[in-house]
């Protein structure tokens, strides 16, 4: 990721950051789910605990991703309790494609072609890394 991406990336988490975790993990969760109906049974327990852990891991991720050696510790352990999940190499394009489909649809006016690209390549240098655990 080039600098300006890692700029991007902070800059708009900054901004969703702010919304109610219950709402943007339903929006991304629900999306999932309606798109990729095989997924669900991957999800145990109740869903508002789900969309928390998902804005603090995309929080934590973000904070450092400037800085990835920092992060690298929490990388490991996510993509750990994803294999444990029963999460294959494939369904990583398919939550890509959801988790950039949610970030534009929050962002609104504020998503562009620029945040897209360094959304995606954040997106799949995390896949990369997690799936190197694979």
């Amino acid at each position: 990721m080039t600098t300006q991406q890692l700029q991007l990336v902070k800059q708009t988490w900054k901004l969703l950051r702010e919304v109610d975790p219950v709402i943007l993990g339903d929006v991304f969760y629900g999306r999932l789910f309606l798109e990729y109906p095989a997924l669900r049974s991957m999800f145990k327990g109740p869903m508002e605990t789900q969309y928390q852990k998902f804005i603090d891991t995309l929080s934590i991720i973000v904070a450092r991703i400037d800085r990835p050696e920092s992060v690298m510790s929490e990388i490991d352990q996510l993509a750990e309790r994803h294999i444990g999940y029963g999460v294959k190499p494939e369904h990583y394009g398919p939550v890509g494609e959801v988790l950039i489909w949610t970030l534009k649809t929050g962002l609104g006016t504020d998503w562009n072609a620029e945040v897209e690209a360094a959304w995606i390549a954040c997106y799949q240098a995390l896949t990369q890394l997690m799936l190197e655990k694979v």
